[in-house]
């Protein structure tokens, strides 16, 4: 017999879940009316993110190897390919080790895509929507160099891995990080560092992160001459909320840099990812020039709620159906 377990109630008030639901239904209504199309796509295919960052969660369906998805990209690219035009959804994803106060196993995720949009314009939309959800925030814009130059006192495009090191071990990183990657170190010092120091009522948006974090944004140079991700990212109340990309539409680069995602996976002693052959073949057929952007739901209800842990505005995190006693 299943013992009565304490946490079978949500972790959310009913009150915060009829919030919750009035925020899709405020989504779905913006979107509706900007003509852009609600898809579906499968949570459950045979190739997801080679991101070496992000663990997925593998799935025994008895048909071979799948994964649920860390984000509906892929299969949303392929839609695009096919000529639907703008597209959006507003569903569940899925990331392994990923729980605490701000994060949850699976989460729920609004990912959109806008042919012929630049970056600058879809940035407008999101501001739109945002404003649309939470109200209107005062917003602060800036580039990634100059917000860690201003933190740190160095730049991260020309500052050295000796100089790299000397921060990370003087803001407490021990003699281990002398070992690492010049471009670890930025990434290290950048979370540890940095975006504690956007925890403020505004919104910040950062832009032009350095190349090596691309993902799948273009690369292009910056009015320096360096070398920059095409992509921003926008954090509120230090919560780090949206994530955008001018998209690489080049199948050729994109498999380099899946091949380069996968060697930096097993030198970590991570699996590597199968990469998502139809993706390419989508792109080969031909990508239109886009830009898409993903957005943390629970995240910004959190945001919305004036609330500090994911499980105040989720039905059941993971603590409340992990395992059955």
């Amino acid at each position: 017999m299943i013992r009565a377990l304490a946490d079978w109630r949500p972790g959310a008030s009913l009150d915060h879940l009829r919030k919750r639901a009035q925020m899709f239904a405020t989504v779905r209504t913006f979107f509706a009316e900007r003509g852009v199309l609600e898809v579906d796509t499968p949570v459950l295919a045979g190739a997801t993110a080679t991101d070496p960052h992000l663990s997925s969660i593998e799935a025994d369906t008895g048909l071979g190897r799948a994964f649920l998805q860390t984000s509906p990209e892929f299969a949303m690219k392929r839609l695009l390919a096919a000529g639907s035009g703008p597209i959006y959804q507003l569903g569940k994803c899925f990331r392994a080790g990923e729980c605490g106060d701000r994060h949850n196993p699976e989460f729920t995720l609004l990912e959109w895509y806008r042919p012929n949009f630049s970056l600058e314009q879809l940035k407008q939309e999101c501001l739109a929507l945002i404003e649309a959800v939470i109200g209107k925030r005062r917003l602060i814009e800036t580039d990634y160099a100059a917000l860690f130059e201003s933190v740190l006192g160095v730049n991260p495009h020309s500052a050295s891995s000796a100089v790299l090191v000397q921060r990370a071990q003087a803001v407490g990183f021990g003699d281990g990080v002398a070992r690492w990657e010049r471009d670890e170190l930025i990434d290290l010092l950048f979370s540890h560092c940095v975006e504690p120091s956007l925890a403020s009522e505004s919104m910040v948006l950062v832009r032009d992160y350095p190349a090596h974090s691309a993902a799948l944004a273009r690369i292009r140079t910056d009015q320096h001459g360096h070398p920059v991700a095409d992509r921003f990212e926008l954090y509120i109340n230090g919560l780090e909320i949206a994530n955008a990309y001018h998209e690489l539409v080049d199948a050729n680069e994109l498999r380099e840099r899946m091949q380069v995602d996968n060697r930096a996976r097993s030198a970590s002693g991570k699996p590597t990812m199968p990469i998502d052959e139809r993706l390419l073949a989508a792109m080969s057929a031909g990508l239109p020039p886009c830009s898409g952007i993903a957005l943390g739901v629970d995240r910004l209800m959190m945001v919305a709620l004036e609330v500090n842990q994911i499980d105040q505005v989720i039905a059941f995190s993971h603590p409340r159906v992990q395992g059955a006693e």
